[in-house]
């Protein structure tokens, strides 16, 4: 890409100033950082989305509960969402008796607890996409008002100024304002649509809950 018939990219960039070429790079480490969580994000958003229909499938089929935590327990180390909840809420009601408290309220509050394990594992690194969104664009205005301030420092030291010599600067500067929103506008997208995904999973996950400890309630009913 070249702006005019001279000037390309690579060059401002490469003549721009120590300082303009440093928030550059930042922008840029940034933007890579940023990518790297996004498709991370979206693997893990759609992976939690099958499972949960795969275990609701299964939980609803009408099949045996001890059945269920047996097939969950052999694969243990690959359990999440609504298999780690489920499989929270059966432990510690097989174990609820020896508390003296009401059972029921210490399964609730431990179910909550992996449910709440669960919303924070799906929300990692949204923090850093929503701080890369927010501080870009300024990082970047940064770089191009350093690079502004030194192209017109510039022409103090030229008899006759012209457009010419102060153009390649405000150019230069310009590209770090441009890289900012490279970084910001997808990091801010990003943002926004995976904190819906995860609202959306927690309101599922707190509707399994419910329906989870009624189903748990009634079989203590029963027992009884």
């Amino acid at each position: 890409m070249t702006l005019g018939n001279e000037l390309s990219i690579v060059q401002l960039v490469w003549n721009a100033s120590l300082v303009v070429q440093l928030v550059m790079l930042v922008l840029l480490f940034a933007s890579v950082a940023s990518w790297t969580m996004i498709f991370s994000r979206m693997k893990l958003f759609k992976q939690a989305n099958q499972k949960a229909e795969q275990f609701e499938q299964s939980f609803w089929s009408g099949g045996n509960l001890n059945e269920l935590y047996q097939d969950i327990q052999a694969k243990k180390q690959d359990c999440s969402g609504m298999e780690q909840i489920f499989m929270t809420g059966f432990e510690e009601l097989s174990r609820a008796s020896q508390y003296g408290l009401d059972k029921m309220t210490i399964v609730s509050r431990m179910m909550r607890v992996a449910l709440a394990r669960e919303i924070n594992e799906l929300e990692q690194y949204l923090t850093f996409l929503a701080t890369v969104g927010s501080t870009s664009p300024y990082i970047g205005l940064f770089g191009t008002v350093w690079g502004i301030m030194n192209a017109f420092l510039a022409l103090g030291h030229v008899e006759h100024a012209t457009l010419a010599l102060v153009a390649p600067g405000i150019a230069e500067a310009l590209v770090a304002t441009a890289i900012g929103l490279f970084a910001a506008i997808p990091a801010v997208i990003a943002y926004n649509r995976f904190s819906s995904d995860v609202d959306k999973l927690e309101n599922r996950y707190e509707v399994f809950l419910e329906e989870c400890l009624t189903i748990f309630q009634r079989s203590t009913a029963k027992v009884k």
